[in-house]
């Protein structure tokens, strides 16, 4: 249900950026670091959705990645643990064990 709920507001707010965009087609003065030049409105707003899209997809595959190399880091931990706690208990088994075969035990 979550991811659907998701995929709605994702259309929903870009039909909005869409019509928005569609009613501003007017050419605008836009200023660059280098110089200035004329662009449609719709170039501009289209333009900075996607970057802005880009930008927060680029944040997000790190902190995958990140999240990806912490889930692995953390079962290498666990695994190396629960080695040990095995390696332990059949070491406290053994020490238990009798010296004697078990055919040699009477039944009650």
């Amino acid at each position: 249900m979550k991811g659907q709920t998701y995929i709605v507001l994702a259309i929903i707010f870009s039909v909005i950026i869409a019509i928005f965009a569609v009613i501003n087609v007017e050419p605008v003065q836009v200023d660059y670091l280098f110089g200035t030049g004329q662009a449609p409105l719709i170039l501009i707003i289209l333009f900075s959705v996607l970057m802005g899209a880009v930008i927060t997809a680029a944040v997000g595959v790190i902190r995958l990645i990140k999240l990806q190399r912490e889930i692995k880091q953390l079962k290498q931990e666990n695994n190396i643990i629960q080695t040990e706690e095995v390696s332990e208990v059949s070491l406290e088994s053994d020490e238990t064990l009798p010296e004697e075969p078990i055919e040699n035990y009477e039944r009650k």
